[in-house]
């Protein structure tokens, strides 16, 4: 029997990827820290590990590093875990000696089968450090806010972190689809209710972080908030749960910005990350899986300024979203656009030659099309005074320039996946 070591330091993640690979004929083992993680390498010889990144102590970069460090694990599989909005800890990843890198929000239990398949009974060499395709290190500066995005994707794509597909000959292999269904309603049942308190915590984090008198304060309720979301990505992907593993995937890589860069910290972030975590528990409420691949939506931009309409367009890719997007720099041709087609989400800047952005939201709610399609103005004005307008012309939300690219692609996500669960929902 194929022995696996699990190395994640939370419990109920733990819990389903030990049970799952259990129930595939593997014999598990788990430590919840990098330390303890390395100590039982050596102890238990295993045949592959599955690694989380985020652990206290010894972090699993440096984990994987002293792993690889020694001569009877040069070959050893291990696969990494980690969030797919956060580009450079792939590359950290797979510089450090990662076999495979995988997207946590995106990982199930057939994918990690399949995955270990692949690699324990293929029969081909095991390469200890990259797959075909790296990942480029990605240069900080363009997670700076405001900054201009790259022209491209930076050369990877989303199936570079996609598992592969099952090979016929292992598909056939598992167990009846009876056993395999009462598996997956036990560990989402498990989810639901593990994570019913998790939720009571996340609104308490929160609520500190927002209350905080100053950054030395929320610094700690920050990385707690954060690492108790990590772990919800983990568990929520796993058991099927795929809307709630990708939003709280993007809100993840947000707290991570506002932890690694304090001056980000402002009224829009911490609101967003207060509406993402309620509607988290919109999501919980439902309680139904259902794929994270949301239908192909329709998003107009509308910006007087060529880069700013670039940095949208970037967010939203960021944001992994199947979407067609039109952008434009004239008001009145948004406008006659709106009049003619339906859209899932428009952005609109305010200050605009010939029609300002509070003008052309009035407009575009007239139109019969659009009368309830949700508008985030996206604008350097964000007293008061300006939200207040916002609101009063239609607004459904407002972001300040300069802006996070995540914290756009956050509330995007939240809204195209409120409006399939409820496609008649008007707007805010």
């Amino acid at each position: 029997m194929k022995k696996v070591l699990i190395i994640e330091d939370d419990a109920i993640v733990t819990h389903v990827y030990r049970t799952s690979l259990e129930k595939q004929g593997y014999e598990a083992e788990s430590c919840n820290d990098g330390q303890s993680g390395l100590d039982r390498v050596q102890e238990y010889n295993p045949d592959a590990i599955l690694l989380d990144l985020m652990l206290p102590g010894l972090n699993g970069i440096d984990l994987l590093r002293n792993i690889r460090n020694q001569n009877a694990f040069t070959f050893l599989p291990i696969i990494v875990l980690t969030n797919a909005y956060v580009p450079n800890m792939i590359q950290q990843a797979f510089s450090a000696g990662a076999t495979q890198v995988f997207n946590k929000a995106a990982m199930t239990p057939q994918h990690l089968a399949e995955s270990l398949d692949q690699l324990l009974h293929s029969g081909k060499p095991i390469r200890a450090v990259t797959p075909a395709v790296v990942p480029p290190t990605v240069p900080l500066s363009w997670e700076q806010p405001g900054s201009p995005p790259p022209p491209c994707n930076l050369g990877w794509h989303d199936h570079d972190l996609t598992p592969p597909p099952p090979p016929a000959a292992v598909a056939g292999d598992r167990k009846t689809n009876e056993i395999e269904l009462d598996f997956e309603a036990e560990v989402r049942q498990a989810f639901v209710d593990a994570h019913r308190e998790t939720l009571v915590v996340l609104r308490k984090l929160v609520r500190g972080v927002m209350e905080a008198a100053d950054p030395a304060a929320r610094e700690p309720l920050l990385v707690d908030l954060y690492r108790k979301v990590h772990a919800l990505v983990g568990s929520a992907g796993f058991v099927g749960f795929a809307e709630i593993a990708q939003l709280a995937s993007v809100l993840e890589a947000l707290l991570k910005e506002l932890m690694d860069q304090p001056k980000t910290v402002s009224d829009s972030t911490l609101r967003s990350v207060a509406n993402a975590v309620e509607f988290v528990g919109e999501l919980f409420r439902d309680s139904r899986a259902r794929s994270a691949e949301l239908p192909p939506a329709k998003i107009l931009i509308v910006d007087d300024e060529s880069l700013s309409r670039r940095a949208i367009v970037f967010a939203l890719s960021k944001a992994h979203l199947n979407y067609q997007g039109t952008d434009v720099a004239d008001p009145a041709v948004a406008l006659e656009l709106a009049k003619e087609s339906r859209f899932d989400l428009i952005f609109l800047d305010v200050q605009m030659p010939g029609t300002n952005g509070f003008d052309l939201c009035s407009r575009i709610r007239q139109t019969t099309l659009n009368a309830a399609t949700p508008i985030i103005f996206v604008t350097s004005l964000s007293d008061f005074k300006s939200r207040a307008k916002s609101t009063l012309s239609g607004g459904s939300d407002l972001i300040a320039k300069p802006f996070l690219f995540v914290e756009l692609a956050l509330k995007a996500i939240m809204i195209l996946v409120r409006s399939r669960l409820n496609p008649k929902r008007k707007a805010a």
